[in-house]
């Protein structure tokens, strides 16, 4: 439950100093390694970018297709506009006709007030040529003179109203003619918007059968991408972790520090967490010698120095699924990763220095990578925090937490042999961590009080 201990180079979380580790390389080595850090940043830097143009395509792809969805909103509402548009025009053709005979009639009528006005005006003009002296001179009678009076006043009356009747039909008929412009050319612009509308829609019904096939390929080739590339940094980081040696004994002062904080989010004493991982993995020094290849069998291996093939590396039913999920999520090449070998009976497939194995991992991953401070990330088996942590984890639920010494040797038991824990015949298991817990709180107190 634990980095791998020594993925120097991969993950820079070193459980020896480098320095130490250099030096025990030959100068091939660490050539090589610094060759292979090299190409593993150059192809993670392009990893990062790819993937960053794939987010930016699949977050295209769905606003495309968001947009494909307002698009056919868009056309439904533009065909409405149209149909509205038709009715508007239908209504105005209507109005126009109404219109333009109700111009017709205004104009008639406007004539005919004119030709009646040129009548009034002619008969004022042959009044206006006598004055009202030689009228009352010529008229036979008083009565008569009052008679004519009374006609020219007459016309004069009439012609006023005259005026003020085309005046109004006059003003009547502008009016009619500036509105039966205006609808006309109301009339006109919607025909034209009608023709936009027309074509917006056949633009959009192209644009929809388009965009997500466009977009679907750009996605695909970024994955082709990005897959190819990550599998080649699994390679490298697996080499990393191989020119490393594999893995490597934590030093002291680091692993009383990573006790101490697992211990604190877990309550479970560090000396006692120590003494866990010094009889499992010497604090990580012994992290298996043998990868699984699934080879001629699910589950089977060979040994990680030798080439030999063992059966039973890991158990396929339970651990395979698991263990290479696992090392696929952290960027590793699974047959490169040493688990621990089987020993006469049962199965190998435990990781790193806590030694747990993929499925029992699996159930903690979650609780692990929460209480290491990266639950966004997935807990990893080979890294020492975690490792640290899943191991403070197991021991709580094992009522480690309690503190007193059968509590600790009895979860110690549980943790080796499960539901076999009180068998005498594994006593020395329970013994043997106790013993180093012992130690390791010497130790603990020591650096405690310097």
């Amino acid at each position: 439950m634990q980095r791998a201990i020594g993925i120097v180079c991969a993950f820079v979380l070193i459980l020896t100093p480098f320095s130490a580790v250099a030096q025990s390389l030959s100068s091939e080595v660490q050539s090589r390694q610094a060759a292979l850090q090299s190409q593993l940043n150059d192809i993670e830097n392009q990893i990062a970018q790819q993937q960053t143009l794939l987010s930016i395509a699949q977050s295209q792809h769905q606003t495309l297709q968001s947009q494909i969805d307002a698009f056919d909103a868009q056309i439904k509402k533009t065909q409405l506009q149209i149909q509205a548009i038709d009715l508007t025009i239908e209504q105005l053709s209507g109005g126009i006709t109404n219109d333009n005979q109700t111009l017709s009639d205004l104009t008639n009528q406007l004539n005919a007030e004119k030709e009646s006005l040129a009548q009034i005006l002619r008969q004022t003009q042959v009044l206006d040529s006598y004055s009202a002296v030689t009228v009352a001179l010529g008229a036979q009678d008083v009565s008569s003179f009052f008679s004519d009076l009374d006609a020219f006043a007459s016309i004069k009356s009439a012609m006023a109203a005259s005026f003020s009747t085309i005046q109004q039909t006059s003003s009547s008929t502008s009016n009619h003619e500036t509105q039966l412009e205006a609808k006309l050319a109301e009339e006109e612009q919607l025909k034209q918007v009608q023709q936009l509308a027309q074509q917006q829609v056949k633009q959009q019904e192209n644009a929809k059968r388009q965009l997500l096939d466009e977009t679907k390929g750009v996605e695909a080739n970024f994955q082709k991408l990005i897959a190819a590339n990550q599998q080649t940094a699994a390679k490298i980081r697996t080499e990393l972790f191989e020119l490393a040696g594999g893995g490597g004994q934590i030093p002291l002062p680091t692993a009383i520090e990573l006790a101490k904080e697992a211990g604190q989010e877990t309550g479970v004493d560090p000396a006692f967490i120590l003494g866990i991982l010094k009889q499992e993995t010497n604090l990580g020094a012994n992290v298996g010698q043998c990868l699984l290849t699934n080879s001629p069998n699910v589950g089977n291996g060979k040994g990680k120095n030798t080439g030999r093939f063992i059966a039973r590396v890991m158990k396929p039913s339970r651990d395979v699924a698991p263990f290479i999920a696992l090392t696929t999520s952290l960027g590793l090449d699974w047959k490169g990763m040493p688990v621990s070998c089987p020993q006469s009976t049962g199965y190998g497939g435990a990781m790193g220095a806590a030694q747990f194995i993929p499925s029992t991992w699996a159930a903690y991953a979650p609780r692990i990578a929460k209480l290491a401070g990266h639950p966004n990330s997935p807990a990893n088996p080979w890294n020492n925090l975690d490792a640290f942590t899943a191991v403070a984890l197991y021991m709580a639920d094992l009522g480690a937490g309690a503190g007193t010494y059968d509590a600790e040797r009895i979860a110690a038991l549980k943790y080796f042999a499960g539901g076999y824990w009180s068998n005498p015949a594994f006593a020395f298991y329970g013994d043997s961590v106790m013993q180093f817990t012992s130690d390791f709180q010497q130790e603990i107190t020591i650096l405690n009080n310097s």
